[in-house]
């Protein structure tokens, strides 16, 4: 029989075995070998399991590299072992952490899947900001410290711009790579929510108050577009941007009895002046907490209080309505529902996953609800207020004051569904020098998170997984 054809044979034969079966096949003579080495099949094997791949271009890992090299990444990231991955302490701030976010990420996307360029940015009460390098725990830069504390903080990997919020109200944007104060604007907040973000290639970022106003600025000068108000005289607490930027949902926390409202980012942002804000508000009361779905762009599920304060959860679907003379928001009700497995007083914190489920924390618990309002999982691994949680594909970390965090991760079930599975802890230090996790970020290979020292000095814990 002619050898490519029974080497075709043995390929299409082998689409049917899973890694470690393939493995065995290859071990028992040379032809089987062979062809279990086509690129063909480990690329098939990686695109199964994986929604994106990137070995890279020329020079880069072979298919069969690239599937080995990051299951065996993840297999370290699933078990949590000793050895597994590699735990730095990261000092130099003398008050406490309000802000932290990753500046440069590792990504399942990238062909840098591995690289050690990743860096983590930290704002502090002690009025500075600090880079830091995730690979080797080095301070790559720090700002002047100011008066006045940090209040807010986000970063934009894309410019490699970091912008920051004090408590006297200035805002102010820092060069990613050397720390330079690029521009500033003096808002005159107490308290600011910052919220960055990019429409067709133009830099934005909206500046949410203590009073309740959000003013929205263009970049790179921080120039003044607009100012609205969202929730008078108190502090707007939720401040986040729809995943096609067509939509700004602000609220606060503060007062229960006020309406979150939904805003047309480009009527807030147009450089006209005859542009007419677009603003709905919200037909519930309150705003406890908000996410708005990633695989669903226009679809906001949000907490609120009901009827004997109790803990309400609702989504909505949100769409434009233009006529000759009037351009309107359309609220929908898709589906509301309570869930008294939580106190009403307590803090919530509200992830996405995609369009099956979210995530709330509240206590020291963590729910999974679908988004009919089935209880679909929960954990109770905390023995206090989980404070911190971060949502991915791969995984789910929450943080809590009881100085640990939980690394779950994500399984496949044989319907096609995906539930969580708890793996292991990661602790935080000694309690006589710390009080707890307060932030926690992840990207694909690495967890910081900051720890509330007891002597007010934060620290920056950095957990390295490596292939």
């Amino acid at each position: 029989m002619n050898n490519h054809l029974i080497k075709d044979c043995l390929i299409h034969i082998f689409t049917f075995l899973t890694e470690e079966e393939l493995f065995r096949a290859s071990a028992v003579c040379k032809d089987w070998n062979d062809a279990a080495e086509t690129p063909w099949l480990w690329r098939r094997m990686s695109l199964r399991r994986w929604l994106f791949c990137n070995p890279g271009g020329d020079g880069a890992l072979s298919w069969k590299k690239y599937f080995l090299r990051r299951s065996h990444l993840e297999k370290k990231m699933s078990q949590g072992k000793s050895g597994g991955y590699s735990c730095k302490s990261l000092r130099g701030h003398t008050g406490r952490v309000i802000g932290l976010s990753y500046l440069n990420r590792g990504s399942a996307d990238s062909p840098e899947l591995w690289s050690s360029t990743a860096t983590v940015c930290s704002a502090s009460s002690d009025g500075t900001v600090r880079a830091w390098s995730v690979h080797n725990g080095d301070l790559l830069w720090t700002s002047p410290p100011s008066q006045n504390p940090m209040t807010d903080m986000v970063t934009d990997q894309q410019h490699n711009l970091v912008a920051t919020a004090d408590s006297a109200g200035l805002i102010a944007t820092w060069h990613g790579q050397t720390g330079q104060q690029m521009a500033t604007y003096s808002s005159g907040f107490s308290h600011s929510k910052l919220l960055q973000y990019v429409i067709n290639n133009d830099w934005f970022l909206s500046v949410g108050g203590g009073v309740g106003s959000v003013i929205t600025l263009a970049g790179p000068d921080l120039t003044k577009r607009s100012t609205f108000m969202v929730c008078d005289s108190f502090r707007v607490t939720t401040l986040l941007i729809s995943p096609d930027k067509k939509w700004i949902a602000a609220g606060t926390s503060d007062n229960i009895d006020l309406s979150a409202k939904v805003m047309y980012t480009e009527s807030f942002t147009s450089e006209s002046e005859d542009e007419e804000p677009v603003v709905q508000s919200l037909p519930v009361a309150g705003c406890q907490a908000a996410v708005f779905i990633a695989t669903h762009a226009s679809r906001l599920v949000i907490v609120h209080t009901g009827p004997q304060r109790s803990n309400i959860l609702t989504v909505f679907d949100i769409c434009l309505k233009k006529s000759k003379y009037k351009t309107e928001i359309i609220v929908n009700q898709v589906k509301s529902f309570d869930f008294p497995q939580v106190r009403s007083s307590s803090p919530k914190l509200l992830e996405a996953k995609d369009s099956s489920c979210f995530l709330l924390a509240a206590d020291h618990q963590l729910f999974v609800y679908s988004l009919t309002g089935e209880l679909l999982q929960s954990f109770s691994d905390h023995t206090m207020q989980i404070s911190a949680i971060s949502v991915d594909s791969f995984r789910v970390v929450t943080a809590s004051l009881d100085l640990s965090m939980r690394v779950l991760t994500w399984t496949n079930r044989r319907d096609a569904e995906q539930t969580l599975e708890g793996r292991y802890h990661l602790l935080g230090g000694s309690h006589s020098m710390s009080r707890g996790f307060t932030h926690v970020v992840c990207d694909y290979s690495s967890i910081v998170a900051s720890v509330q020292g007891t002597d007010g000095k934060d620290v920056l814990k950095v957990y390295r997984f490596t292939s």
